[in-house]
Formats: structure tokens, sequence, C-alpha cells
């Protein structure tokens, strides 16, 4: 065998195991998004139903509010979300369930006052952490991986091999305002 073979075979093996070790860690990257936004969907499912247990409260106090929140909930309900677009959908839709509960809450202190409803109140707050967490896992893998498609010279595996850039989980823009440092030291109260 001459030198220039054996130099050849190597470079094409280098070639091939960086190939393979590029698509390894997209397809790791894939599996990673699929599990975070799989356990997204199993707490919004939670969380669903914890709000619907809510609004089932609320028929108690105001019969009429409760049928409109279970429309709400009825037409707003996505089954499973597959993507960071139905993941975004459904977060908005509890959301906006969420903030209709307020309202309701805010006419019928004594429904406040109930234990139950502030059980049910504090695990959906935990029920948003755990989705809060994983939506963290979800978008580092989508870092990840659009770094990957993008970046010579693994950009041209992916393209090889047909991996594109992923969407990111949008950000709760009510979760990211942070308070206005008046109401932090006056203890809610705008001055």
């Amino acid at each position: 065998m001459s030198i220039t073979l054996i130099v050849i075979i190597a470079i094409v093996a280098i070639c091939l195991l960086y190939i393979l070790s590029t698509q390894r860690q997209l397809v790791s990257l894939q599996e990673k998004m699929k599990n975070a936004i799989g356990q997204i969907n199993a707490q919004l499912k939670t969380r669903w139903d914890a709000v619907t247990a809510l609004v089932e409260m609320t028929k108690q106090y105001d019969a009429h509010e409760h049928d409109t929140l279970m429309d709400v909930i009825g037409q707003r309900k996505i089954s499973t979300p597959g993507t960071a677009e139905d993941v975004n959908q459904q977060n908005a839709a509890v959301n906006d369930i969420l903030g209709r509960l307020n309202v309701v809450v805010e006419r019928y202190p004594e429904l406040k006052a109930n234990d139950v409803f502030n059980n049910s109140m504090n695990g959906i707050k935990q029920y948003e952490e755990n989705v809060r967490l994983s939506r963290m896992v979800y978008n580092d893998c989508v870092t990840k991986l659009n770094t990957m498609v993008r970046q010579w010279p693994s950009s041209i595996v992916a393209n090889m091999l047909h991996f594109t850039s992923a969407e990111y989980l949008a950000e709760d823009k009510e979760k990211s305002e942070m308070p206005g440092i008046g109401s932090i030291f006056n203890g809610g109260k705008n001055s």
C-alpha cells in the first residue's frame, strides 16, 4: 500500500466518523426535545384538569360564569401538543382561563378562602414550575440543534441528513414581566 492510499483511507475514515458522530448528536438533541415536549404535554394535561376542577367549583357561586368558562375550555383545549406552536397556544389558552377565573374569585371572596380551591391553585403553580423547567430543557436543546444545523462543518452533515432548525417555545410574557421597584417597596401600591 502506498502512503497516499493510506492517507486517503484515513481521511475517509475520519470523515465517516465525523458524520456518524454528528448524526448521533443531532438525533440525541431531537429526542431530548421530544421528551421535553412530552413532559410539557403531561403537565399541561394535569394543569387543564386542575383548571377544570377550579371552574367546577365556581358552579356553586355563579352558574353562568361556570358555563361560560366550561365552553371556553371545551373550545380551546388542544389534545396533544406536538410542536412548540401547539404548546404556546395551549399555554395561552390556560392563562386566558385562569385570568377569567381570577375575575370570578375576586367577586366571591368565600371561593378564595376555600381550602380545596387554594390547594388546587397551589397545584397549578407547581405544574407551571414543572412546565417552566421543561421549557428550559427544550429551548436549550433547540439552541444546540440550531447551532449544529447552522454552523459549519456540522451544517453539511445536517443538510445531507435533512435535519432542520427547530422553533423555540415562546416566553410567557406575563411571567417574565418584573414588578416595578415602587410596587416592591410600597407593598404592592404604586406611587
